[in-house]
């Protein structure tokens, strides 16, 4: 029976790990890797503008449950578990009388060890078909995850298929009630033990050798050896959606169904650091989002900047589910009505692990500040930062050339720097000194033209 309380629609999630903003075909990219996500995004809402609040597997994930930014949720690098006081939006969505379901990887009980997880750690939710550390209980075509029972499950076929069978069975089973879905996938992230994207078989060939991103061609890292294997796994990936999407059409639940597609950060293939993410880039921050369902169907581009912990208020806003007073990121069905007064003209980042780093970022510029004195792993905040770098993104989207120091671009680094100070102190964080970079002269041509007092505050 289709679900006919029309009042409540469902909520699915499709969440994927390490996916560049570019790899979809409404950001640029020209190898149709994303047919059904560009779709989406244009009879759904297209969230073009769309930010991790953290380029780390598990504080991205502690983000989006929560709606919290990782420095008050504490979770802020891998290994740290979620506390159990923390109110996901399993629980919101089951107080409000939904049923709730879980496939793929969970990352949040690093305690547990890597496979199965105890009905605790499990954020509220009820159903259950997950793996802690799926890339350790699982390859690209052994897939193992654990039930409600913790017993072990093998699921057949590509990784990405079989996570997708496993939703698809569970829409069916209750598409008669409100069931909210959260389906987490590895891919594209490389598969930890060989250190590579291993897509379906064929599809590397298909990508290797195409359309490489200008940062990647300029910068290299491992872009030669992975690039192809990645293409291939966004390809997979969308198939998938297309998949859920059809299956949600064919029990006429598409209607009424809420479908939020999102990743937990981006891929910069060692170009940044000496690995994937963990720097305040757009390669590693900038995620693709769409949204479509009830509410979103026919909401056209959002142009305003949009970070991971508003898609938490979006997702209980969309089922008309009160916000928690604590909770810190925002609605955008506002902003689809029109309302965009008060929306921010940034979005705010903590960067973990590879060190203590914020980044604050408008449509022109991006401002990033580093802990000198701090360990990325030990240390959650610092109460003392450096000037790292500042990007003119009009003139310099992939991030090229660093102007920071620059005499020109001063008054604009001094900008971005008070309002990385205030979004900090709105983060809850105590306000730090920020060191400003030593004054150097101008270097290659971003660098010659003194910025104009209108283009400062864009």
């Amino acid at each position: 029976m289709p679900n006919t309380k029309a009042a409540r629609p469902n909520v699915i999630v499709f969440f994927t790990d390490q996916q560049r903003w570019d790899s979809t075909g409404v950001h640029g990219n020209p190898l149709d890797l994303t047919p059904n996500f560009d779709d989406m995004a244009r009879r759904g809402t297209d969230v073009h503008y769309s930010f991790t609040v953290q380029p780390v597997c598990t504080p991205a994930r502690a983000c989006l449950q929560t709606g919290l930014y990782a420095t008050t949720h504490q979770v802020y690098r891998n290994g740290i578990p979620l506390p159990t006081h923390c109110q996901t939006l399993a629980h919101h969505f089951k107080a409000a009388g939904y049923a709730t379901g879980y496939v793929g990887k969970w990352h949040l009980a690093s305690d547990v060890g890597v496979g199965a997880v105890p009905i605790e750690r499990r954020g509220g939710y009820d159903y259950w078909l997950a793996s802690q550390a799926i890339e350790a209980t699982s390859d690209v075509y052994d897939t193992v995850v654990y039930n409600n029972d913790n017993t072990p499950v093998k699921l057949p076929g590509y990784r990405v298929d079989a996570l997708t069978d496993a939703a698809i069975r569970y829409v069916d089973v209750h598409q008669a009630e409100p069931f909210y879905l959260f389906i987490s996938y590895l891919e594209p992230h490389h598969q930890n033990h060989i250190d590579d994207y291993p897509p379906p078989r064929g599809y590397r060939e298909r990508y290797t050798g195409r359309w490489t991103p200008p940062d990647l061609v300029e910068l290299g890292g491992s872009t030669a050896q992975h690039l192809g294997g990645y293409w291939g796994m966004v390809k997979r990936l969308d198939e998938a959606l297309g998949r859920l999407l059809d299956a949600l059409e064919s029990l006429r639940l598409l209607d009424n169904t809420v479908v939020l597609f999102t990743s937990d950060h981006g891929n910069h293939f060692k170009t940044r650091n000496n690995e994937y993410k963990r720097s305040g880039h757009d390669s590693s921050i900038r995620v693709p989002t769409a949204i479509c369902g009830p509410g979103f169907d026919g909401g056209g581009r959002v142009h305003q900047l949009v970070s991971l912990i508003d898609l938490t208020a979006t997702l209980l806003d969309a089922a008309s589910l009160p916000l928690p007073a604590k909770m810190q990121g925002r609605s955008i069905l506002p902003l689809l009505r029109g309302q965009r007064e008060g929306w921010p003209e940034e979005v705010f980042v903590q960067v973990s692990e590879t060190q203590v780093a914020r980044v604050v970022r408008t449509h022109r510029w991006k401002y990033g500040v580093a802990a000198p004195d701090k360990d990325g792993w030990n240390d959650m905040a610092s109460e003392h930062y450096v000037e790292e770098y500042l990007y003119d993104l009009k003139a310099d989207p992939y991030e090229l050339t660093n102007l920071i120091g620059i005499g020109s671009h001063r008054e604009v680094a001094n900008v971005m720097r008070e309002r990385l100070l205030r979004r900090m102190e709105e983060a809850g964080e105590v306000a730090p000194s920020i060191e400003l970079a030593p004054e150097r002269s101008s270097q290659g041509p971003f660098g010659r033209r003194k910025v104009e007092p209108q283009e400062v505050y864009a």
